[in-house]
This record gives C-alpha cells, sequence and structure tokens, in this order.
C-alpha cells in the first residue's frame, strides 16, 4: 500500500535534507546541479532546476496546465515501468518513481508542488525537470535512499521527446473524456429538441432581412450538423493526437535508451488511460515541429465558430422582448441589470460566444508557436500546451452549458411568429413561377409600401383566386421546398 505524497508544508525528503543553508536561515535548504548551489525553500519537494525556473521565469503567466502536469505524471510511471521491463531500472526503483506519480495523480493538493510557469524555456525542460525532482523526492522517501531525478527518473527521456508527448496525452485525454463527449452531448440536446418544434414556422433571414419561411426543427437540424462537423473533425485528427513522440530522445535519434522503450512506455500508458498511443514511426518531425497541436487547433477554432453561430443565432431571436425579433424565450438565470429592474440578457449565448473568441485567439498563439520549430525542436512548447489544453477545456464546458441552459429549456413565441409570417412581403417568391418575377417584385413593393400582408394585394393584382393563393402562399407548405 502506497503513502499519501505529502503537502507542501511537509518535511524535507530524505534525498533533500532540510540542513539549514549557508546564511543560516533555517526555510531554505542548498540544493546543487550542474551549475552549482542553490537555495531552495526547506519544505519544498522540488530541486534546484525547478527553483532556478520560479527564480528566472516570473512573468505572471501562471502554472503549466493540471492536465499536462497529469499527463507528465502518467509518461513518468509508464517510462519507470517501461525500463523496469526492458531491464534498465531495478524493480523496486522503478516501483517508487511510479507508485509515487500515482500517489501524486490522487493528491488534489499535487499542483502546489509545479511551481514552474508557462513563460519558460521553448522546450519546456523546466516543467520536465520540476517533475523528475519531486518524484526523485517522493521515490526516496519509499526507499530509503537517494534517487536521482536525472539518471533515475529521467533515464532514457529527454525534455525535448517528453514534453511533446505530454501535450498529446493530455489534449487525447480532454478529447475522449471531456469535448467530444460535450459535443456528443450538445448534438443529442440538438436532435432531441427539433422534433417538439416542428410545428413552428418562422421568419427566415438573410442578411438579417426577412426570408422565405424556415421551421423550427430545420434551424435546430442545421446546428446539430454543424456540432456533428465538428466532431467528425475532432474525430479525424485523434489517431495523429494519440501518436507520441517519446523515444526520440534528444534530436529524434533515439540515443540513450533502449529502441524498445517508446512501444513498451505507450502500452503501459494504454493500460493506464484507456487510450491507444502509438510510438511514432520517425520523431523528427514531433519534435521539430508541432503540425499536429496545430491541426487540432484548426479543429476546434472550426468548432468555437459553430458554437459561436449557434449562440449568436439564439441571442438574435431571444431579443426583446418588446422592441427585438422575441421569437423565443430563452431560460431566465440572473438579473440582466445592475439599473434596469427586470432586464434579464442573454447570458449563457454571450458566455459561449467569448469561449469562442478565447479559443479563435489560442489558435492564432497556437499558429504562431507552431512556425517556431527550428531544426531539431519547437520552442515554444509550454505555450502550445497552455493554449491547446484551454481551448479543449473552455470549449467542453460551453458545449454542455449551451446544451442543458439554453437549448433544453428555451420556448417558442408563436403569436411573434405568426404576426412576423403574415406581414412577410418575401412569400411571394412562391408566385414566381406563376406570375414571373417581375410580376411578384410588383406585388412585394405594393404591399410594403402599404403595409398589407401580401395575400391581400396577390389577391388584386393576380387571377389566381383567393383559395390558390393561400395554398400557394402557405408559410407550412413552402418549408417543404419543391415548386
Amino acid at each position: 500500500m502506497t503513502a499519501d505524497p505529502p503537502s507542501a508544508s511537509s518535511p524535507s525528503s530524505a534525498s533533500r535534507p532540510a540542513a539549514t543553508s549557508a546564511s543560516g536561515d533555517a526555510a531554505w535548504r542548498e540544493e546543487k546541479d550542474s551549475m552549482g548551489p542553490v537555495r531552495v525553500p526547506a519544505q519544498a519537494l522540488w530541486g534546484a532546476q525547478t527553483q532556478r525556473a520560479v527564480e528566472n521565469f516570473g512573468f505572471g503567466g501562471g502554472g503549466m496546465p493540471a492536465a499536462f502536469v497529469e499527463a507528465l505524471l502518467h509518461i513518468k510511471a509508464a517510462a519507470a515501468r517501461a525500463n523496469e521491463q526492458l531491464g534498465l531500472l531495478e524493480p523496486p526503483l522503478a516501483q517508487a518513481i511510479a507508485e509515487s506519480a500515482d500517489a501524486l495523480l490522487a493528491d488534489p493538493q499535487r499542483m502546489a508542488h509545479f511551481p514552474v510557469e508557462v513563460f519558460q524555456t521553448g522546450s519546456g525542460t523546466s516543467s520536465n525537470m520540476n517533475a523528475n525532482e519531486v518524484l526523485a523526492t517522493l521515490a526516496a522517501r519509499r526507499l530509503g535512499r537517494a534517487v536521482s531525478a536525472n539518471d533515475h527518473v529521467n533515464f532514457g527521456q529527454s525534455s525535448n521527446d517528453t514534453i511533446p508527448s505530454a501535450i498529446h496525452v493530455a489534449a487525447a485525454l480532454l478529447l475522449e473524456r471531456e469535448l467530444l463527449p460535450a459535443l456528443a452531448h450538445l448534438a443529442l440536446a440538438l436532435e432531441n429538441k427539433a422534433p417538439t418544434l416542428r410545428q413552428h414556422v418562422k421568419t427566415g433571414r438573410t442578411h438579417l432581412m426577412d426570408a422565405m419561411p424556415v421551421r423550427f426543427d430545420q434551424v435546430l437540424g442545421g446546428w446539430r450538423a454543424q456540432v456533428q462537423q465538428a466532431i467528425n473533425g475532432l474525430c479525424a485528427v485523434q489517431p495523429a493526437v494519440a501518436t507520441l513522440a517519446q523515444g526520440g530522445t534528444a534530436v529524434g535519434t533515439g540515443v540513450n535508451t533502449h529502441p524498445d522503450f517508446a512501444a513498451s512506455l505507450c502500452a503501459l500508458l494504454q493500460k493506464r488511460t484507456g487510450i491507444h498511443f502509438q510510438p511514432a514511426a520517425e520523431r523528427f518531425s514531433l519534435m521539430g515541429a508541432q503540425d499536429t497541436a496545430v491541426q487540432l487547433s484548426g479543429q476546434l477554432k472550426a468548432c468555437a465558430v459553430a458554437l459561436m453561430k449557434i449562440a449568436n443565432d439564439l441571442r438574435w431571436m431571444n431579443s426583446g422582448p418588446l422592441a427585438g425579433l422575441a421569437e423565443i424565450e430563452l431560460p431566465a438565470l440572473q438579473p440582466g441589470s445592475s439599473i434596469m429592474p427586470g432586464k434579464v440578457n442573454p447570458v449563457i449565448p454571450e458566455a459561449v460566444a467569448m469561449v469562442g473568441a478565447q479559443v479563435i485567439g489560442n489558435d492564432a498563439a497556437i499558429t504562431v508557436a507552431g512556425q517556431s520549430g527550428n531544426f531539431e525542436l519547437n520552442v515554444m512548447l509550454p505555450l502550445v500546451a497552455r493554449n491547446l489544453l484551454e481551448s479543449l477545456q473552455l470549449l467542453a464546458a460551453a458545449a454542455r452549458a449551451l446544451a442543458d441552459r439554453a437549448i433544453a429549456g428555451f420556448t417558442v413565441n408563436e403569436t411573434s411568429l405568426r404576426a412576423a409570417l403574415a406581414r412577410n412581403p418575401v412569400l411571394v417568391t412562391a408566385l414566381n413561377p406563376l406570375v414571373g418575377y417581375l410580376k411578384a417584385a410588383e406585388i412585394a413593393k405594393a404591399a410594403y409600401k402599404q403595409g398589407r400582408p401580401i395575400i391581400d394585394v396577390a389577391d388584386e393584382m393576380t387571377d389566381l383566386g383567393r383559395d390558390k393563393l393561400q395554398e400557394l402562399l402557405d408559410p407550412a407548405r413552402l418549408t417543404e421546398g419543391g415548386l
């Protein structure tokens, strides 16, 4: 049975004694790395390289995403077990590293041990060493002897293949567990809602101007098709996301790692996560470039655009209640004004639209980052990780909110729909095959000018007869298409 990881305020490890620093300050201890000694907080689980990063990178960008740290810990645990299988790490040492990673994964306070911020070295080496040092501390406590962050925890790995792999693992997990289920939930909400609204016919709009009528179920069917297209695009890129650079080590050649290491690690990751990860046939492109991340981000942008379209349609149709379209009423979730009593705003569609804007901005940054591959390494990996994972999580939350707090609960204002349809001269389009475009335009202009129903004006200006006109101008019939 494994012990829980210590909190940030726990005593330091056996491998990092809580000795008083040279200055005599008991709040600090001295650590050494290849560059010499450095003072580290006495109670911290990390070591010298992490501390240097904390001191060097103070841009205020926040820490690496929790999903990224989770993926990195999965990789470290799988790497230890893979090296054990290959006879490269003794079983007690591999077990101590893997169990320490699992204990951290189970600890809701684990992010306290990962202080390195996003704007750091472009390879993410500081975050990789942060994980290595923390795991070395915890593994040493389990073993009762020193564990090396570089020689043991990082054995057979480099930041240059591990960080790109962690980006892919984290993205694959969020896709599988959060975004795709959320989009499927939204698609189902639209599918279930549409048949209940089939009887409602509304004025269609192009250029925000009155157009031919459409049924509400057709509107929702269009939205559902957009969501399904987003799902299809994301599913298409899933296999590439589940392909890992691990095993490439420093520059993609695989120096200092076992030829079977990557395959063993991927098999162990699959057991841990349920996702079929595979090693890349060649690792150079996954380390020198971030094309898969850019491709995934592009699909996320397309998804954001779809959700924004749906959100803005809902906002327009909900506008009013007196001076707008007032075709639907969204659920009233909160007061809409600090000064105007009774005002209620479409807060969920507005929030979803802002999520879309953020995702589009994230994509722009990822696009620039994707261009920052120089020879054998991309040097904006932490930025790619932060923006990509944020977009995945934001879209998942937005899709569920749109489904549960907007789509499921809106009601249709049939009175408003009928009044608009009765005054819509564009219905005259149905008469084109019988009276011609020019005559139909003349009828429409007269109806506009006189403010009269189109059927009354058409009855006066054609010899089709009232009964025939009622059949031809029936809005519900016009939603079926055909001549």
